[in-house]
């Protein structure tokens, strides 16, 4: 599986949640950890899922927020949230889907291969789809694909990145556990 499916996949799990979010949740106040915002609510959580959804294609072709970044601080999501990060998530899949990728992915933490580049994007996707359903209790599992090509691509990983605060510690899985819930438990996430 090559990880720019896998983004594809994870990308489309976090749109899948997106779609769902109520116009009441989007005041509903969010986990502080999720961002450096301040008191953040569920609808600034969406303009950073928006503004990474709008940075993908330069991303793709090689460029990085150091290069210049006119999408900081703008509202991104306008009078119609929901819609304003379809357009910025359907303008990612396309530039995936046009393939022609640079090289090297330049992220604010460093840079990376594209292959690799794919599994971070596709990690905080995954993750946050399944992270924002639960809190908002919106009904989702990660698909049977997408858990796989998660435990191929980043469980082997985890602790790597555990080490640079990206997972908090693994949790031990209930003995009854399905493989979703191994998979959360093995980078930190699940909740019962």
């Amino acid at each position: 599986m090559n990880t720019d499916e896998l983004f594809l996949r994870s990308d489309a799990a976090l749109r899948d949640v997106i779609d769902r979010i109520g116009p009441a949740d989007l005041t509903r106040s969010a986990p502080a950890e999720w961002t450096s915002t301040a008191n953040p609510t569920f609808r600034d959580i969406l303009q950073a899922h928006t503004y990474d959804e709008a940075w993908v294609p330069d991303v793709l072709r090689g460029r990085a927020a150091a290069d210049g970044d006119d999408l900081r601080g703008v509202d991104l999501l306008g009078d119609d949230p929901i819609g304003a990060y379809d357009a910025r998530n359907d303008a990612a899949t396309a530039a995936v889907r046009a393939g022609g990728y640079a090289d090297t992915f330049r992220f604010s933490y460093g840079d990376y291969s594209a292959a690799e580049g794919f599994a971070h994007l596709a990690t905080y996707r995954a993750f946050q789809a399944w992270q924002i359903a639960k809190h908002l209790g919106i009904p989702f599992h990660l698909s049977p694909e997408l858990i796989a090509d998660l435990e191929e691509h980043v469980v082997a990983f985890a602790d790597e990145w555990r080490q640079w605060g990206v997972f908090p510690p693994a949790i031990e899985a209930p003995a009854d556990a399905d493989d979703e819930t191994r998979l959360l438990c093995a980078v930190g996430y699940w909740i019962p």
